[in-house]
């Protein structure tokens, strides 16, 4: 499926799709280049859990958690482009993190990528020109709860 971008709002719409339908266990994969959109994109899903305040990039620490009351799920926002091999990821106890929470993933394949696990909702941000738009490839158990078909 593919979802046009053209503002913020766009986006923001988005990601109250995704925050409603999420839950621990999840993994929202997203990809594109620098400047795609990919963590504001994630900002305006963690918002849309709950969270007021500022939400940092987790360019450089790689990890930030999120949890309850301050949002809906616990929610792990990971930054993995500085990730030069893929067991860099059990390294710093990614495993660990995820457990009994979703995880919002950017430049997954720098941790080895999540697209086989059922749970993985990938988005693809691309700009064409001046359009940025999301190509959404729902795995098997984001399919189930019909929000993409």
């Amino acid at each position: 499926m593919i979802v046009d971008l053209p503002d913020l709002a766009a986006t923001q719409a988005l990601a109250g799709i995704i925050a409603g339908a999420l839950v621990p266990g999840d993994v929202v994969a997203l990809q594109g280049d620098l400047g795609a959109g990919k963590t504001t994109l994630a900002r305006a899903v963690i918002a849309a859990l709950g969270h007021r305040g500022e939400v940092p990039s987790p360019t450089f620490q790689i990890i930030e958690v999120y949890d309850p009351p301050a949002v809906r799920l616990p929610v792990v926002h990971a930054d993995f482009y500085r990730l030069t091999h893929p067991a860099e990821a059990g390294e710093i106890g990614l495993d660990d993190y995820r457990e009994g929470a979703a995880l919002l993933a950017e430049w997954p394949d720098h941790a080895g990528g999540f697209g086989h696990e059922p749970a993985c909702l990938t988005i693809r941000i691309e700009i064409i020109g001046n359009v940025r738009r999301a190509i959404v490839e729902p795995g098997a158990d984001w399919l189930r709860r019909g929000l993409w078909q």
